[in-house]
C-alpha cells in the first residue's frame, strides 16, 4: 500500500505511447487496491506536438496535479520535461528519455537546446534526476516503438515508485498485443536496470 499519497506526470509528444503508459499504471496500481485517478491532455498528438497526462494515487479529490506538488515527472523527450518543471519541487524524481524530438517549429534562429545542458541544469536544480537513454535501449530491445516500456522500467526502478513491478508487469501484458510481448518486456528490464 501507498504510505502517501503519490503523483506522477508524464509528458512527452505525440506517438510516443504516453497514453498508453498511463493506463498500465493505472492499472495496476487499481489491481493492488489503490484509488488511481488521470487525466489526459492530448495535444497535438496527432501532429507529434506536446503530451501530457497526470496520474494520482491514493486519496485525491482531483485528477489535476497541483504545481510543484508532483513526487514524479516521466518525460519521454527532455525539452518537454523542462516544460513540466511546474508540476516539480527539488525532491521530484525525474525520469526522462534523453533522446530529442525537434519540432518542426525550431528552425533559422530558433534552435533545440543542448542535451546534455538541460541534464546538467536539472542535475544542479534538483535532487533525483534520471536521465535514461530511452531510444537507444529500445532499438536494443527490437524497435523504438518500445520506448514507453523503458521509460516505464526505468519509472518502477525509482525507489519510491508506489506498485509493485510484478504488477505493472501483469498490467502490461493486459494492455500490449501479445506477439510483441517478449520486446516489451526486454524494453521494460533495459529501463529499470539503467536506474537499477
Amino acid at each position: 500500500m501507498v504510505k502517501d499519497n503519490y503523483s506522477i506526470y508524464i509528458c512527452g509528444v505525440g506517438g510516443q505511447g504516453i497514453i498508453k503508459t498511463s493506463t498500465i499504471i493505472g492499472e495496476a496500481g487499481m489491481d493492488e487496491g489503490l484509488n488511481v485517478v488521470m487525466s489526459e491532455i492530448h495535444g497535438m498528438s496527432q501532429r507529434g506536438g506536446s503530451v501530457s497526462t497526470e496520474i494520482k494515487i491514493g486519496e485525491y479529490k482531483s485528477s489535476i496535479i497541483e504545481d510543484h506538488t508532483s513526487n514524479m515527472i516521466l518525460g519521454f523527450e527532455p525539452l518537454e520535461v523542462v516544460r513540466g518543471l511546474s508540476k516539480a519541487n527539488k525532491d521530484t524524481s525525474l525520469v526522462f528519455n534523453t533522446y530529442p524530438i525537434v519540432p518542426a517549429q525550431i528552425t533559422g534562429t530558433n534552435s533545440y537546446p543542448n542535451v546534455d545542458s538541460i541534464v546538467s541544469s536539472l542535475k544542479d536544480n534538483y535532487n533525483k534526476v534520471y536521465p535514461v537513454e530511452g531510444s537507444k535501449y529500445a532499438e536494443e530491445a527490437g524497435n523504438i516503438l518500445s520506448l514507453n516500456m523503458v521509460l516505464l522500467g526505468s519509472a518502477v526502478a525509482v525507489n519510491s515508485f508506489p506498485i509493485e513491478k510484478e504488477n505493472i508487469i501483469k498490467a502490461m501484458k493486459n494492455n500490449l498485443n501479445e506477439k510483441f510481448h517478449k520486446m516489451n518486456l526486454k524494453a521494460f528490464e533495459y529501463g529499470y536496470n539503467a536506474i537499477k
